[in-house]
């Protein structure tokens, strides 16, 4: 029934970064630092409390760090932590994978 250690390794990362917009908002900080604002306007789809919700729960898991500047207006700046950023290496997999995926979709059509 194949191989539960990598069933439940599976089921975690995915527990960590699935969803729809976990994965889109990770992609956006492997650019670099970015401020709140700044992600809304790139994910224009997603709600600024779906967007709250996601960066709180990477930030639980150490995913993402998030800076407070003291200052007015005040600023929020979010960026992958060390170990977030070996969650490149899976974005890049999955871009890959999504490219062969839209080629075979043109196949069919």
């Amino acid at each position: 029934m194949g191989d539960p250690v990598f069933k439940s390794s599976v089921e975690l990362t995915l527990k960590v970064i699935g969803g729809k917009w976990k994965p889109v908002i990770l992609c956006h900080l492997t650019d670099g630092i970015r401020r709140f604002g700044e992600l809304k306007r790139d994910m224009p789809d997603i709600t600024q409390k779906m967007l709250t919700q996601q960066l709180r729960e990477l930030e639980e898991d150490g995913i993402v760090d998030r800076k407070i500047y003291t200052q007015v207006p005040p600023k929020v700046e979010y960026s992958l932590t060390s170990y977030g950023a070996s969650i490149k290496e899976v974005l890049d997999v999955m871009a890959e994978w999504g490219l062969k995926h839209q080629e075979k979709v043109k196949e069919h059509v």
